[in-house]
């Protein structure tokens, strides 16, 4: 039995056997390029000079943020091929079956304000474009697309991406070069000069970014062979991902620093509305509408995928199942979304601000995850997994793993005397005139942690054990 019929996926969180792995690398370039080239990213290389960072430094540092960030979650994608499961399951073998609960909160969390935030943009453009009159009908029919590429799940997430990229890169081509042509794009950079700390802001929110994607990005990996190699799984990932998102980002550093008239909100005050100006008006502007759906549309198709694979990792940890019927699968992408178009169509108008600190706040919990399965994966477990314990409180790894558990929380709250949030900065932000190093300090606290406890608690298997093709079978059907 394949993981299709009529072209809408089967699987889940369940393992993708050998008789269904399929495509190249190559795919996973495409996906994170293309899901990369769009609006968001645009606002959040924005930020960086909205919040004080000269053009060039911004560039320079959202750059630096953008090659950390995309390492660690590259690293995270090459386990896909080799264990065929969505990421969030993988992350059993540190937390336990029960324990993985807790960063599966967070998880679902950050799906729902990314795609609210995105929806926001791409109604904007979808109204725009179509004269739909208010943004809210545009919110909603944008909700509707992605429910359907969604639904349809893990090929037509694949060609969304490609079908991105191309139409992303003559997009930003454009817009590039209409800047070049409008503006003395020179006079932008050094007139500021460097500040260490909107340079690490601007560091941060590059690899805030990028770390946001880790909870997911296997779950895109998961069907290519398994002898694919893991150097040339993470490359293609980690150059798709950090090259689209830097050009986007970069995009946006310079669209941040265009001047404007009195009275004019600017970017800042008109996202979508500043582009499909800065495009010329007219034709052309509803072709960069066009590019903005199709960006936020590939990247929230990733947003509500992610979202199912982590409602169904959160309930089956605690119903022992790795299947859902079709329509169980089509209700919860669906309840998802409808939470997300919620969000969206309530949204505070501070827009810009409130994305910052929500960027920043992940950045904070995310992290800690990322170093505790990585450190685990690579250099404790050294990619053995028990994959049928994965699915059982009572196998290998149990329901709670202590080790996982209270390394995360040390983790978490390391970082806090280093926050620089809106709501609250830490006595060591100050020290350090304000700059945030929170994400940091998290890593290495984490690692340092979790590496050390784990080497005399850990019991991995001597080699990976994998689930039983008859099993794997029976849970396509």
């Amino acid at each position: 039995m394949t993981s299709t019929t009529r072209g809408v996926e089967r699987r889940t969180i369940d393992v993708v056997p050998a008789s269904e792995r399929h495509g190249t690398p190559r795919s996973q370039f495409t996906l994170w390029f293309g899901a990369n080239l769009q609006i968001t990213a645009i606002v959040d290389g924005a930020l960086a000079v909205v919040f004080g960072a000269d053009a060039l430094w911004a560039i320079v540092g959202l750059l630096l943020g953008n090659v950390l960030g995309g390492a660690v979650m590259a690293l995270h994608s090459a386990q896909g091929p080799k264990l065929g499961l969505p990421q969030m399951i993988s992350s059993r073998a540190q937390f336990g079956v029960y324990g993985a609960v807790i960063p599966l909160v967070l998880v679902v969390v950050m799906y729902l304000g990314f795609a609210a935030t995105g929806s926001v943009l791409a109604g904007q453009a979808l109204s725009e474009g179509l004269h739909l009159g208010a943004p809210k009908l545009g919110i909603v029919l944008f909700g509707v697309l992605t429910a359907v590429v969604a639904t349809l799940g893990y090929r037509y997430i694949h060609l969304m991406g490609k079908i991105s990229t191309v139409v992303g890169i003559v997009g930003f081509t454009y817009l590039a070069i209409k800047i070049v042509a409008d503006y003395d794009v020179t006079s932008f950079f050094g007139t500021k000069g460097f500040d260490i700390v909107t340079f690490l802001l601007a560091i941060s929110l590059g690899a805030g970014w990028q770390l946001t994607f880790g909870p997911y990005v296997a779950d895109y990996s998961r069907y290519l062979p398994a002898d694919t190699p893991a150097t040339t799984t993470f490359r293609a990932t980690f150059l798709g991902s950090v090259l689209g998102s830097q050009w986007s980002m970069t995009l946006g550093a310079i669209i941040a620093s265009i001047p404007v008239t009195a009275g004019d909100p600017g970017f800042l005050g008109n996202q979508v509305g500043f582009m499909g100006d800065l495009a010329g008006g007219g034709f052309v502007a509803l072709v960069i509408y066009l590019v903005i759906v199709c960006g936020k549309l590939a990247v929230n198709c990733l947003n509500a995928y992610g979202g199912l694979m982590t409602i169904l990792t959160t309930t089956s940890a605690f119903t022992r199942t790795s299947k859902v019927s079709q329509t169980t699968r089509a209700l919860l992408i669906a309840a998802f979304l409808a939470t997300s178009v919620g969000i969206a169509l309530f949204a505070s108008a501070d827009f810009l601000d409130n994305f910052k600190n929500f960027v920043l706040v992940l950045l904070m919990v995310f992290t800690p995850w990322s170093a505790i399965n990585l450190v685990d994966y690579y250099l404790v477990s050294r990619e053995r997994v028990d994959v049928p314990a994965l699915y059982d409180p009572d196998g290998r790894y149990g329901r709670w793993n202590a080790t996982a558990l209270v390394s995360y929380a040390v983790g978490v709250v390391a970082q806090v005397p280093f926050l620089a949030q809106k709501l609250y900065t830490g006595p060591m932000t100050d020290a350090l005139g304000g700059a945030d190093v929170s994400w940091i300090v998290g890593l290495v606290v984490t690692a340092a942690v979790y590496y050390v406890w784990a080497r005399r608690t850990a019991n991995p298997p001597a080699e990976t054990i994998p689930m039983p093709e008859s099993v794997s079978a029976r849970a396509a059907v």
